[in-house]
This record gives structure tokens, sequence and C-alpha cells, in this order.
């Protein structure tokens, strides 16, 4: 897939004229149907007035090609955490409802149980051994402080995830760094539920998590690997068209 091509379809294109006469010279040419410049993002000629103007040391910061697929795949990692973080949001929500109306729900709880007993007499379902329904019981024993406290963790961790995406959705270097730490500091909670059961949601949130944070280690250079900071600074300038038409008009004449 050519990400250029394709977010240029989405955004149109980037056109950007110059205030230096060299290197505007290198990014337009004329044609039958008017004067055309080229796109920084896709590098196609396209005809009209540009979309910026000014000092080249002002033009926007326009990715292109596998800089512009990682940016995708970052777009893609921020709406999983988008996704996480909303539920955490409803957990959270959740147990400060059972906090506030305790004593109610647990009334309700236990007057409704009887009722469904006959029901699940005919489809061969004992609440006696559930886990949802000891899972419940065991949140009537709880305190409203403990409550309170794992509401609390819980948007907490939701706030995280919401920081994360972000960080990963701007492309910005901090959000890059925060990704990989908030990530790795909770992989062996992940790696601990697993051990205790064994799911098809738990199993496919470790794979992604692992993934994204080896991925974004070496892909992004961070804490050193893989050339480091430097490299990446250097990687965005190569991959910049307007970086190397400059360095093409630097050039001296042979």
């Amino acid at each position: 897939m050519d990400f250029s091509l394709r977010s240029c379809s989405w955004r149109g294109h980037a056109t950007y004229a110059p205030d230096e006469t060299e290197l505007a010279a290198r990014l337009h040419v004329s044609t039958p149907a008017g004067i055309a410049w080229r796109c920084l993002r896709c590098g196609d000629f396209v005809v009209g007035d540009p979309v910026g103007s000014g000092p080249a040391d002002e033009a926007p910061e326009v990715p292109r090609g596998r800089l512009l697929r990682d940016r995708f795949i970052m777009r893609f990692l921020a709406i999983e955490r988008i996704l996480r973080g909303l539920v955490f949001v409803a957990l959270g929500a959740g147990v400060f409802k059972v906090r506030n109306s305790q004593h109610q729900l647990r009334a309700a709880f236990d007057k409704e149980m009887p009722l469904i007993q006959p029901l699940a007499d005919q489809i061969g379902w004992n609440p006696d051994n559930s886990k949802i329904v000891h899972f419940i019981e065991q949140g009537w024993k709880l305190s409203p402080t403990v409550l309170t406290l794992i509401a609390v963790g819980l948007l907490a961790y939701a706030a995280i995830e919401f920081i994360e995406a972000v960080g990963l959705w701007l492309a910005q270097r901090w959000g890059e760094y925060f990704a990989v730490i908030a990530t790795a500091i909770f992989l062996p909670l992940e790696i601990y539920e697993l051990t205790e059961k064994v799911t098809v949601l738990r199993a496919g949130a470790l794979l992604i998590n692992i993934a994204a944070v080896l991925w974004l280690l070496w892909s992004k250079r961070l804490f050193g690997i893989n050339g480091g900071g430097r490299a990446y600074h250097a990687e965005h300038n190569e991959a910049s068209l307007l970086t190397v038409e400059r360095s093409a008009v630097a050039l001296p004449a042979s």
C-alpha cells in the first residue's frame, strides 16, 4: 500500500511554496493547465495554488513513505488505547455506583436470585457454582473505602490509557516513551492473569502490547536502541522531500 497516496486522497495534497527562489523553482513547473506545485507527501505535481507558503524553515513537517506508515500504526494503537480506556471508565463508574447504592443493590440481588432459579433449572445452570455470582457476592463484602480505592485505581488506569492515546495519535516523541513505559509496567500483570485463566481476549491483549513495545523500541529508536535519538531525527530529516530539495540546491554546480 502506498500510504502517501492514500493519505493525500483522504486529506488532500500538501503543497508548499517556499520564499527561497532557487528552492521554489525545484518545486513547481508550468503546465498548459497552469502552475503545478509538487506535493511534499506523495511527490506528485498538483495544478493550482499551493496550500502553504513562506520560509522553508517554517514549512510544516510532512511525513511520507515509511514514516507515514508508522504513523498509521501508531494511530491504530491510539484507537485501541482509547477503547480500553473507555472500558475502564465504565468499570470505575460501575464501582462508584455500587459503592453509593451497595445496600439497595444487594437487597435487589438477593430478592431476584430466587426468581431466576426456575429458569436456571431448565437450562441446567447452577447459580451456586457460578463464578460470576460468587464474584458479585464477594463485592457486597467490600467496604465503601475499598470500593472507592478500586474505582480510583480503575479511573487512574483509564487516564494512563488516554494519555498514551494522545501521545501516539499526535506522533509525539514523549508519547512514544510514555506508551512503552506504561505498557511495559503492566505486562507482568497481564502475564499473571494468563496463568490464572487463558482467554482469547487476554492473550490477544498481551500479544498486542508486547508487539507494540518491541515495535516502538526498535522503529522509534527509544532509549538509544537502533541508533537512538540522533538516528531518529536524522531519519525524519532525510525522509522530508523539502530537505532533499534544499540539499540539492546547496550542492555546488559541477
